[in-house]
């Protein structure tokens, strides 16, 4: 196993009829702002509760954070925040709410160009505001870890940064909030959840033996309760595991001490900025062609997952990691999302302008190799086709 930091300061305040928590959580004397996205938390009486919950305390709204929140949009927040003297921020809705707030957090006292918290992927960070959130879409884990991702739409470019200051302070976790989400959100967080798992998980072997585990744990949990989510949407257990197993997905329990990967998601994160396509349908759309064009080096891997996770048994080697791989793209594709470029209306004259892009951003040996340069990109997206 190789050496690690592990360090997670974010309280997790989980179950039903959590929001009131607000009144003990939150500094008395704070100065609020509370950023979400759009009205639906309005509309589903989440932001009601929510304010309730903070009491008299100073408390100012910032609505509009898009899905892929952005650069300019967030800036606006900053601004509102540095005018008004706000000294603690409140993201109530999903990982994209969270991932801005966690920007707003550390640009209110950078003192330069904000941009370059991004572009120095989060090394210039040196102070933040503290801030909590309100978990509404079960995803991406920004509520219990210490990355964000921006696009800045002027630049076409969508960058991540992480920074030990940007950990939220508390997020609270009720399942019911999930209840009144569309499908294709849902369906969203499960792949976007498993794609997670898989970054940290599909490598080579490290002697990770409980990392692999829970791993393991992690992907079988999502593919046992993902299609019930979605044709069950208001039973609380299997809403309460996938917000769970979200958060666990990404919190830094399982990269803890094995190589991680994330390629699929530096190549994905192109596309969203090039082509507005959802963030977790990026992802189910490279991660199978990653896995079939990586699979020599990821084949030790590939054989543990086909083993343990789907239980291909039968069959020479060779069967098995191909099997496991189609049956990924299966799952995707059971929860509703296409796994196709070409489903998104793109084509082979896309593909330059995106490598073109990985290349100005400086994404040129991505993977747990460091192997997959633009190249091996280029071959991967003309496999996605």
């Amino acid at each position: 196993m190789q050496n690690f930091d592990f360090y997670n300061p974010t309280q997790i305040i989980f179950g039903k009829d959590t929001i009131g928590r607000l009144a003990e959580l939150v500094p008395s004397e704070a100065r609020v702002l509370v950023l979400f996205g759009g009205e639906s938390a309005r509309k589903n009486g989440t932001l009601a509760e929510v304010l309730t919950a903070l009491g008299d305390r100073h408390v100012q709204e910032f609505g509009g954070i898009e899905p892929n929140p952005t650069y300019e949009t967030l800036m606006r927040a900053v601004a509102l925040v540095r005018r008004d003297s706000l000294d603690f921020l409140l993201a109530v809705g999903g990982g994209s709410v969270i991932d801005g707030t966690k920007f707003v957090a550390a640009a209110v006292p950078f003192a330069g160009e904000p941009w370059q918290i991004l572009e120095s992927f989060g090394a210039k960070v040196s102070k933040a505001l503290p801030f909590g959130s309100v978990l509404t879409l079960p995803a991406t884990g920004s509520e219990m870890n210490n990355g964000a991702v921006v696009t800045n739409k002027a630049l076409q470019a969508k960058l991540p940064f992480r920074s030990p200051l940007v950990f939220p302070c508390f997020s609270i976790l009720d399942p019911q909030k999930t209840f009144t989400l569309p499908e294709s959100q849902i369906a969203n967080g499960v792949v976007d959840a498993f794609v997670h798992v898989m970054e940290q998980y599909l490598t080579y072997p490290a002697g990770g033996l409980a990392q692999d585990r829970f791993a393991e744990g992690l992907l079988q949990t999502l593919i046992e309760i993902g299609p019930k989510a979605l044709a069950t949407p208001n039973d609380y257990e299997v809403r309460a595991n996938l917000m769970w197993v979200a958060t666990l997905a990404l919190n830094g329990l399982i990269g803890a001490g094995v190589p991680q990967d994330w390629a699929t998601h530096m190549i994905g994160h192109e596309l969203t900025a090039a082509h507005g396509i959802d963030h977790a349908r990026t992802l189910a759309v490279i991660l199978p062609s990653l896995l079939t064009h990586c699979q020599q080096s990821k084949r030790a891997k590939l054989l543990q997952y086909a083993d343990r996770v789907w239980q291909l048994k039968e069959g020479d080697e060779q069967a098995r990691i191909e099997g496991a791989i189609a049956r990924t793209r299966a799952f995707f594709e059971q929860m509703g999302i296409a796994t196709r470029l070409a489903d998104y209306g793109l084509d082979q004259a896309d593909i330059a302008p995106l490598i073109s892009q990985l290349e100005a951003h400086g994404m040129t040996a991505l993977g747990e190799h460091r192997s997959v340069t633009p190249e091996v990109s280029r071959a991967i997206l003309e496999a996605s086709l």
